[in-house]
């Protein structure tokens, strides 16, 4: 399976946005991930349409969009005019996540969905075949810096069974708590993509610590 390391921006030094995005877009790094928070769903506030269209200037790579939004279904489009190759919404925080996923694969751009903690892996059972990536949350959206919870373990490798009966193909990406130091168990679990914040831009070397989680 592939191995794919997303880079966090919210980790990144807002004051030298474009130094750091420029610094993911020459690493090993596949994608750049983008947590969009409104204060609402989640009680911290992020990036909006103006940021995220100043990091599609500044990389090539695929922008991997988590949207911590209640109604998402209002804005994922717009996240895609603004240069998201991936849109990620919350199971939770979407009332028909169906036809979510239908919009932002209408849009032009790869459906992924969602969940917290708390919720369980067969809660997407009916959603599977409608989307092309799930983000496991391994830490409690909405902050950084937090401690990596080891069930998602357990619902990643219950993820992938499932996958494998009804949606082959399906990227299963996990985000929260993740370096080089669990990379491996989590690859080993199923997981083709790793969100990392603090690990990467953190690290005296952060291209060297995103080769690091490659190779773990």
């Amino acid at each position: 399976m592939p191995r794919i390391v997303a880079p966090s921006m919210l980790s990144a030094d807002f004051g030298h946005l474009d130094r750091d995005t420029r610094m993911v877009d020459r690493s090993a790094a596949e994608w750049v991930h983008i947590d969009v928070m409104d204060g609402v769903f989640v009680p911290n506030i992020s990036f909006g349409f103006p940021v995220l269209k100043a990091i599609r200037k500044a990389t090539a790579k695929c922008l991997d969009v988590h949207l911590m939004i209640v109604e998402p279904e209002r804005y994922v489009e717009r996240f895609v005019e603004a240069g998201a190759d991936i849109v990620t919404f919350h199971l939770e925080a979407s009332a028909d996540p169906a036809h979510c996923a239908e919009l932002i694969r209408r849009a032009g751009a790869k459906a992924g969905v969602s969940i917290k903690p708390a919720t369980p892996v067969g809660a997407l059972r009916d959603f599977l075949p409608l989307v092309d990536l799930v983000l496991v949350m391994s830490v409690e959206p909405g902050f950084g810096g937090q401690s990596f919870m080891p069930h998602a373990l357990d619902k990643v490798r219950e993820l992938r069974a499932l996958s494998e009966e009804l949606r082959p193909g399906l990227l299963i990406e996990v985000d929260g708590g993740i370096s080089s130091h669990n990379a491996r168990a989590l690859y080993d679990a199923g997981a083709d993509a790793l969100v990392a914040g603090n690990a990467v831009f953190g690290a005296a070397d952060p291209e060297a610590e995103i080769v690091n989680m490659l190779n773990a």
